[in-house]
């Protein structure tokens, strides 16, 4: 099975950082620090690829999921005007093209999003895509237009508690536990279908790397434990990423 988008091959640079998963938010205000090291160049990536759920709440035509994100979305909307910002839209953040539109932006139907990088194919996903009927339903009506309309009416009148309560549920989620038999649900859900170098995904909060037939399978360590990120190495030695922990006082 090929990516959404043939014809759109992205070219993964040497440097690129690679985050997913901060589940940025007031409660957890640990990837703003991060944005302004990038902005004030004390960190120089290349490239910067979001795997999505970047932001815990950032919905597209609900205003005050914008609002709340301000300083956040502010700032990369300032970098992706110096550097490539590659986007790919989450289960917690979508339908965001006018959000940064600065950005390439890739909503779930347009993921796997195809690269390339030193002669490498690599598809991206943030992960929330082949997923069971139930699922598929629910990311379809929760992104759907009339939806979102109904969503930002209700939380006006509500006085802003809807978001602010999705918000504080949020947070309270745990970001870092396993995944038991995950091995066998990514090769039942991916390894018939993909062929390809590495196939990269989020969502899953697994910080793994596995083998099998097809590909190479990458599911990132999230941002949110442990402000992981990653940096494309593409030498031989080192392999496609280079693990990184972030912390200001470094």
């Amino acid at each position: 099975m090929s990516p959404k988008r043939e014809n759109s091959v992205i070219e993964i640079k040497e440097g690129a950082f690679v985050v997913s998963d901060a589940h940025y938010s007031h409660l957890r205000p640990q990837l703003l620090d991060f944005i302004k090291e990038i902005h004030s160049k004390k960190l120089q990536p290349t490239q910067l690829i979001l795997m999505g759920d970047i932001f815990d709440t950032l919905f597209g035509g609900v205003p005050y999921s914008v609002q709340i994100n301000a300083e956040a979305v502010k700032l990369l909307n300032e970098i992706s005007e110096e550097i490539e910002v590659i986007y790919l839209e989450g289960n917690h953040d979508f339908n965001l093209k006018k959000i940064f539109p600065h950005a390439k932006i890739f909503p779930i139907a347009e993921q796997p999003v195809a690269c390339t990088n030193s002669g490498k194919t690599i598809l991206l996903a943030h992960g929330d895509f082949e997923s069971d009927l139930g699922y598929r339903v629910y990311t379809a009506v929760i992104r759907n237009p009339f939806t979102l309309a109904f969503l930002r009416v209700l939380n006006f009148f509500s006085f802003n508690m809807i978001i602010k309560m999705l918000d504080a549920y949020l947070s309270k989620k745990e970001d870092c536990k396993e995944f038991s038999g995950f091995r066998e649900f990514i090769s039942k859900r991916l390894d018939a279908k993909y062929e390809c170098d590495y196939f990269i995904e989020g969502h899953f909060h697994q910080n793994k790397s596995m083998k099998f037939d097809k590909f190479t399978y990458i599911n990132l360590g999230v941002f949110a434990c442990n402000q992981r990120y990653f940096i494309v190495k593409s030498f031989k030695e080192v392999g496609l990423l280079e693990e990184k922990m972030f912390s200001k006082d470094i």
